[in-house]
C-alpha cells in the first residue's frame, strides 16, 4: 500500500498543473454542496426549535406565515399592533391558562428589543419542551431592567450591571436613540439556538417608560402600550380549535389566532422544493467535477502509457494498476476536500452575517459540523466510483500495445 501511494503520488506531480485544476474544481463543488447542506440543516432546525408548548399565537390579521415570522423569528415588520382592548380581552378568557405579551419595534445596537412579561421565563419554551434557563443573574423585576441573549452578551461583551440604551426602530442613530432613558443588565440566558439568543428582554413597563410621549407614539404616560403578539398557554388542549374560532370571529378587532405547529409545517413545506432543487444542484455540481477527474485520470493514460507499462514488465499485476488509479482519485478527492473545509472554516461566520443581514435568518453554527462527516464520506464514495472506469480500462490494457 505504501508502494502505491509513494507511486500514485509522483505520477501526480509529475502532472500538477492538471491535478491542481482538478482539485480545485471538486473543492469547488464540495464547498457548494457541504455549504446547502449545512445551511438546509441548521435553517430547518432552527424553525423547527424556535418555539414548544405554546398553543396558540395571536396577533393582528395579517396572514399566518408572516405573523409566525416576525412575532417567533422576528423576521418581517407588524403592520400593526394588538390594541390593550384585545389585550385585555384575551387576558379575561378563562380558558387560558397562560399568556405571554411580546412588543416589538425597538433595537440595540442591531439587536431586537422584545417588550414582555416574566412569564416567558416561566412559561417560554424550546426545542424539546426545554426551559429557559439564565447563565448568570435574574429576570427583570424592576422598570428599568434587561435580559440580554447568549449571543448578545457574547458579540457586544455585555455583563451584569452594565447600562444599555434602546433606539427605536432597527436603526441607531442619535435621534432614535432614548438616551434619557438607560437599562441595566440583570441577567443573561444560556444559548438557546433561537431568536432568542439575539435578543433584548424588556418588561411592558420599561418600554412604555421610554415610549411616553414619544413623537408619533400612541402610547401616554399612565397609558397601557399595544402589543405586537400574544402567545398563548391554554388551560386544556382539547380547547384549542374552540378558542382558535372564538378568537378569530372577535368583532371588537380583526384578530387571528395561529397554530404555531401547524404554519410552521405549512411555511417548511412551502419551502420544500427550494430545498430539494438547492441539493439536486449541488449534488449535480459535485458530479460535473467528478466526471471532469474521471476524465483528467483518462486522459493521463495516454501519457503514461509507458510508465504503466514498465510496471506491468516489473511483475506488477493488473490489480496493481486498476488500485493505482483508485489511489490517485482518493487523493485527489482527500487534498480537494481539505481545500474546502479550510474554505469553509473562516467563510462560515461571513456567511452567517450575510444571511442574517439579508434573510434574517440565524445560524448558531458554523458550516463544517459533525453530520457534515457522513456528507464527505459519500463524496469519497462517489470518486470512487468515478474513478472505476479509468481503473478499469488500466486493467484491461495489454503489455505488448503499452510497449508499442
Amino acid at each position: 500500500m505504501t508502494m502505491l501511494i509513494k507511486l500514485a503520488w509522483h505520477s501526480m506531480w509529475s502532472r500538477a498543473g492538471s491535478v491542481l485544476l482538478t482539485v480545485m474544481m471538486l473543492a469547488v463543488s464540495i464547498l457548494v454542496l457541504v455549504s446547502v447542506d449545512s445551511i438546509r440543516q441548521q435553517t430547518k432546525s432552527y424553525f423547527q426549535h424556535a418555539v414548544s408548548d405554546v398553543d396558540l399565537i395571536v396577533g393582528p390579521r395579517t396572514g399566518q406565515t408572516n405573523l409566525l415570522l416576525y412575532s417567533i423569528f422576528h423576521i418581517g415588520v407588524p403592520s400593526h399592533n394588538l390594541s390593550g382592548k384585545s389585550y385585555a380581552m384575551l387576558q379575561a378568557m378563562p380558558e387560558i391558562d397562560w399568556l405571554i405579551p411580546l412588543s416589538l419595534g425597538d433595537s440595540h445596537r442591531g439587536y431586537r428589543v422584545v417588550g414582555t412579561s416574566t412569564t416567558l421565563f416561566n412559561r417560554f419554551r424550546y426545542a424539546d419542551k426545554q426551559p429557559l434557563k439564565f447563565e448568570s443573574g435574574q429576570a427583570f423585576s424592576a422598570v428599568k431592567d434587561a435580559v440580554i441573549g447568549a449571543e448578545v452578551a457574547r458579540q457586544l461583551n455585555y455583563q451584569i450591571g452594565n447600562e444599555i440604551t434602546l433606539a427605536h426602530g432597527m436603526t441607531d442613530v442619535s435621534f432614535a436613540r432614548h438616551d434619557a432613558h438607560p437599562f441595566t443588565i440583570t441577567g443573561v440566558l444560556e444559548p438557546t439556538g433561537t431568536p432568542l439568543d439575539r435578543s433584548v428582554l424588556v418588561s411592558l413597563d420599561g418600554l412604555d417608560a421610554i415610549h411616553a410621549n414619544w413623537p408619533g407614539s400612541a402610547t401616554t404616560a399612565g397609558q397601557s402600550q399595544e402589543v405586537t403578539a400574544v402567545m398563548l398557554g391554554l388551560t386544556s388542549k382539547i380547547q384549542t380549535f374552540r378558542v382558535q374560532q372564538q378568537i378569530n370571529a372577535y368583532t371588537g378587532a380583526p384578530l387571528q389566532a395561529i397554530l404555531p405547529g401547524a404554519t410552521l409545517s405549512q411555511l417548511w413545506s412551502m419551502l420544500g422544493g427550494v430545498e430539494q432543487s438547492l441539493q439536486v444542484i449541488a449534488w449535480l455540481v459535485l458530479l460535473a467535477a467528478l466526471t471532469g477527474m474521471a476524465n483528467v485520470l483518462l486522459l493521463s493514460m495516454r501519457e503514461r502509457r509507458q510508465e504503466l507499462a514498465v510496471l506491468r514488465a516489473l511483475g506488477y499485476p493488473r490489480w496493481f494498476l486498476f488500485m493505482l488509479l483508485q489511489i490517485e482519485a482518493l487523493l485527489i478527492t482527500l487534498a480537494a476536500i481539505l481545500l474546502a473545509m479550510a474554505v469553509l472554516w473562516p467563510m462560515g461566520s461571513l456567511l452567517r452575517h450575510w444571511l442574517l443581514e439579508t434573510f434574517g435568518l440565524y445560524l448558531p453554527h458554523g458550516l463544517i459540523q459533525l453530520n457534515t462527516l457522513p456528507l464527505l464520506l459519500a463524496v469519497l464514495l462517489a470518486a470512487i466510483i468515478t474513478a472505476l472506469w479509468p481503473g478499469i480500462q488500466a486493467y484491461r490494457q495489454g503489455l505488448g500495445r503499452q510497449l508499442d
